[in-house]
Order: structure tokens, then C-alpha cells, then sequence
């Protein structure tokens, strides 16, 4: 049952439509700045489901700005390695544990943990988000942008940012384009109970001729299963995870428990734009790419936290030029990193694994860690 939707005020000076990490994020950040906004979402709360699970060093830089980090730190797991294999066979070793940060470590939680530490801040700061909203239109003038609900309220403000997901309603009026494409394989989500041969002191990334699979301990002994497939069924059951599991580490996992499971396709795009002028775009709504890495979530939060700066600082001009760059580097490496996972040809698989296997005594897996920690992009 949807319960009665927060009434909106008349006016504000910024319109965050979306209320996952990115618009969160966002919030927080004018809220300490003492930028009046409203922040909107489609969805009651507590609706999202569990899509995210890696918070790196970067993002954790930054909510540590936001006064957000220790309480999340304390909901999640540290990982201090990641490891590729090929099926049972340590291909490379990636450590995070000589990151140049205060948070030298990967940190491993569910997204609906990420938002409840994010919204838990912005309530202490005198904050909230307006609820069940969905925002079905969005027509800016030279003074500012009229925002209108399905229920036919309106909200007039200066500025306006679409935080809003990949299918958003703001890039859709902003008429900025979207290009890319999607990956031909679907991606299967799973949340476990399982005894794991590896354990649970890393996240391990397994290459194999069916597919990739990352495996990454959760908080409360659960285990995320993210893997590539050509068919799955919308829910995959425990039968077919542990099908995917004994065809790509066979003798490694048992599943005992499924605690929640999806189906869903990948693409590689990035906003042609990321103003159109008084409407911005941020997270998914700006770019989406494929979850190796674990990057998305990350990029979004970072996103946020750039634009309330820029909002609190009067830099909206340096906001696209600061950001957009990070995504098209972010979609180029998961972009390459998924490619290099699925290799098909078994004599490129051959060259792969040996090469990865060179490399692990150079400085490159070091170099790796920082490009997933986000580190370069402070």
C-alpha cells in the first residue's frame, strides 16, 4: 500500500528528482552548505532493492566530508584484496591496502545500507525527502523550471537535477542525447548463504568461457553473486546460481540459501551533456555502465558531492568539464575489464591468463587498485 505523498512547498532554489545515493548525496551536501532544495522520489521508502555493493576509497573520502562515513563503515566488511582467477587458478592479486588514503581498503555493503546512512545524515541536518513524488514533467523558461507530479502538484525552482536513473524524466527534457550501446549477455544478481572454498577475506573475480563471475563477502555471512550469462530466468533460484557456480568453480561453492536474486541487461552510455541550462544531470541518469568494478554507485555519489559544491560555490559552469571525464573513463575501463572477462576465443583466453599472470609482478596491480579505488579522480 503507497502511503500519502509529503506535500511539496510552492518554490526552491534546487529540484533533485531521484533519491538513490546520487541524490542523496546531493542533498547532504546543500544541506551543509545551507542551499534550500527538495529532493523527490518516485518510490515509498525503503523500496529500492539491493543493486550496489562496493563502496571504494574515493567515495569514502567524500563521505567523509559529508559526515557520513563512520556509521557506514561500521555496517560493512573491509576487503583489503581482489582476486582474478580462471576457474580454481590465482591469476593476480589486486591489494588496496597500500592506497594512499585514510581508507585503504575496499568496503563491501548493500546499497539500502548506503541510503540509510546518506538519508539517516541529511534528516540530522534538517533534511528529508518528498515521497511517493513522480515527477512526469519538467519544462525550464529563462527564470527557472516547473516541475510537475503525476498527482498534479507542481514545484517551481531555479535549478533542476535529474538523479533520476537511466530512464530519466530530466535528461528527457533537457534533450541531451545518451549514446552507447548494450552488452548482448544479461547480468544475474544474487544474494547467498554458501560455504566458499576462497573465503571471505577478498573479492574474487573469475574469468571462464561461460562468462565472468565476481563473488564479494557480504555484511551478516551473506555473499553477492554477480555473474554474465546468455539466458537467465528474471528470478534466478538457488538452483541456478549454484548451477552457475559448479559450471565456473566447480568444487568451490555450496549455496545454502538464496536471500534475493534479479535479471538484468548492461549498457555502456554517457550523456552527451551534463547541463542543458538549468537542468543537470548526475549518476545513472548521466552515465551507466557494466558492474565489473563495481564503479557505478561510487561515480554517482561522487557526482552528487561535485555538483553541491559547485551549487555552494557558484562553479556550475566547471561541473560537466570536472565530471563528465571521470565517466568516460569509468565506462572505457569496465567497458575493457567486461570484454576481457567474457573472451570466448580460447587461444585469447590463453594469452590473457598469461599475460595476467606477468603483470602480477609489476607494478600493475597496484596501479589497478587505484583506478578502482577512484583515487585519481579527487
Amino acid at each position: 500500500m503507497t502511503s500519502p505523498a509529503r506535500p511539496l512547498p510552492d518554490r526552491t532554489e534546487v529540484a533533485i528528482v531521484g533519491a538513490g545515493p546520487t541524490g542523496l548525496a546531493l542533498a547532504v551536501t546543500l544541506a551543509l552548505a545551507g542551499t534550500d532544495f527538495v529532493l523527490l522520489d518516485a518510490q515509498d521508502e525503503g523500496a529500492n532493492t539491493s543493486r550496489a555493493a562496493v563502496v571504494h576509497a574515493r567515495t569514502l573520502e567524500v563521505l567523509d566530508e559529508l559526515g557520513a562515513s563512520a556509521e557506514l563503515i561500521a555496517r560493512g566488511v573491509k576487503l583489503t584484496r581482489f582476486a582474478v582467477r580462471d576457474g580454481a587458478r590465482r591469476l593476480l592479486t589486486v591489494p588496496f591496502d597500500g592506497l594512499p588514503t585514510p581508507h585503504p581498503y575496499t568496503l563491501m555493503v548493500p546499497q539500502y545500507e548506503t541510503e540509510a546512512v546518506l538519508l539517516a545524515r541529511l534528516r540530522d541536518l534538517g533534511g528529508d525527502v518528498h515521497r511517493p513524488h513522480r515527477v512526469t514533467s519538467v519544462v525550464q523558461d529563462q527564470e527557472g523550471v516547473t516541475l510537475t507530479t503525476s498527482a498534479g502538484q507542481t514545484l517551481r525552482a531555479s535549478y533542476a537535477v535529474g538523479a533520476d536513473g537511466m530512464h530519466s524524466t530530466v535528461r528527457e527534457a533537457s534533450g541531451i542525447g545518451f549514446g552507447g550501446s548494450s552488452y548482448a549477455e544479461s547480468f544475474v544478481l544474487a544474494d547467498v548463504v554458501m560455504d566458499w572454498a576462497p573465503g571471505r577475506d577478498e573479492v574474487s573475480l573469475t574469468f571462464g568461457a561461460a562468462g565472468l563471475l565476481v563473488v564479494a563477502p557480504l555484511p551478516g555471512g551473506h555473499y553477492r553473486i554477480v555473474a554474465t550469462t546468455d539466458r537467465a530466468p528474471e528470478h534466478p533460484d538457488r538452483t541456478f546460481v549454484q548451477q552457475l557456480l559448479d559450471q565456473r568453480t566447480p568444487g568451490q561453492a555450496m549455496v545454502t540459501d538464496l536471500v534475493w536474486s534479479s535479471r538484468f541487461r548492461v549498457h555502456h552510455r554517457v550523456a552527451d551533456r551534463y547541463r542543458a541550462e538549468r537542468l543537470f544531470l548526475a549518476g545513472d541518469a548521466a552515465h551507466v555502465h557494466s558492474p565489473a568494478g563495481g564503479q557505478g554507485m561510487n561515480t554517482g555519489i561522487q557526482d552528487g558531492f561535485a555538483l553541491g559544491s559547485a551549487f555552494a560555490t557558484d562553479a556550475l559552469d566547471g561541473y560537466e568539464a570536472r565530471r563528465r571525464p571521470v565517466a568516460e573513463r569509468v565506462v572505457a575501463f569496465t567497458d575493457r575489464m567486461t570484454r576481457i572477462a567474457t573472451a570466448r576465443n580460447p587461444a585469447a583466453r590463453v594469452l590473457r591468463n598469461s599475460g595476467l599472470r606477468l603483470l602480477g609482478h609489476t607494478p600493475f596491480p597496484a596501479r589497478l587498485a587505484t583506478e578502482l579505488a577512484e583515487l585519481e579522480y579527487r
